[in-house]
């Protein structure tokens, strides 16, 4: 078989194998129960739990941020990581061939880069800064208000991707290498791990930690609810940043 009915074949097969999955879908959301009706599973004593309790067991005034980072973190670990493994996946798809040389690489990527316009770039010079420290309230406060890793890590990438378009590939790279994201994205994936690891075993134990309850209009409190919204914004905000540049160019600058 030559390549191209190989390739044909391949194109038929996976077009197939879509639509069977997409009906399979769709068969089974037949079979789901009404919204709002009485039997419905979701409509049970654990919402109101997580609303009631949440905030005087986690100390996070968030009720969302007590059930994602307090009763169900480590689905919110398993979260990251996917975000962290379509991230190498994208490296994996995306990568620059070996065989290009530097010189082809520079000339493509120039098509992208920003022309040297004072408007656009005294603008973003105040654009970019308020943005980060939007993105930082944001993580801070995700136990005190709505926000948290998540927001606040699309917020902070926004805001290096903005920098990006506005001073050019070049500037952006001389801090955010591939060896910064591939170190930072690891300590904060391994941190959350080990703390909620930390946490889960001391309350199977019945063992006291030394977490407390969240204050109002006090950022250093809840525990480690704080520094999980910060390990998710950095991985939020590292990937995102990643993937771009990875579409765009095809690599990291070493």
């Amino acid at each position: 078989m030559n390549k191209e009915r190989r390739d044909r074949l391949y194109a038929i097969l996976c077009t197939l194998l879509t639509i069977v999955f997409i009906g399979v879908m769709l068969f089974m959301a037949t079979d789901l129960p009404h919204l709002g009706l009485a039997t419905n599973p979701d409509i049970n004593e654990v919402p109101e739990f997580y609303v009631e309790e949440g905030p005087v067991e986690t100390g996070a005034l968030n009720a969302v941020t007590a059930m994602i980072l307090h009763y169900r973190a480590f689905d919110t670990l398993g979260e990251s990581c996917v975000l962290f493994v379509a991230a190498v996946s994208v490296f994996i798809l995306l990568r620059i061939d070996g065989t290009a040389s530097n010189d082809t690489i520079v000339a493509i990527d120039r098509r992208y880069e920003p022309v040297n316009d004072p408007i656009l770039s005294k603008t973003f010079l105040i654009l970019v800064p308020a943005v980060f420290m939007f993105g930082i309230y944001i993580t801070m406060n995700g136990h005190l208000s709505p926000g948290g890793g998540f927001s606040g890590g699309a917020i902070l990438a926004a805001g290096l991707l903005l920098y990006l378009n506005a001073y050019g590939l070049a500037n952006t790279e001389r801090f955010m290498t591939s060896k910064l994201y591939r170190r930072v994205t690891a300590l904060a994936l391994c941190f959350y791990a080990a703390a909620k690891g930390y946490t889960f075993y001391m309350g199977a134990n019945g063992l006291e930690t030394f977490e407390e309850a969240g204050i109002p209009g006090r950022i250093l409190s809840a525990g480690l609810i704080l520094p999980l919204n910060i390990c998710v914004a950095i991985v939020v905000s590292m990937t995102i940043y990643s993937m771009y540049i990875m579409i765009r160019k095809g690599g990291f600058n070493k």
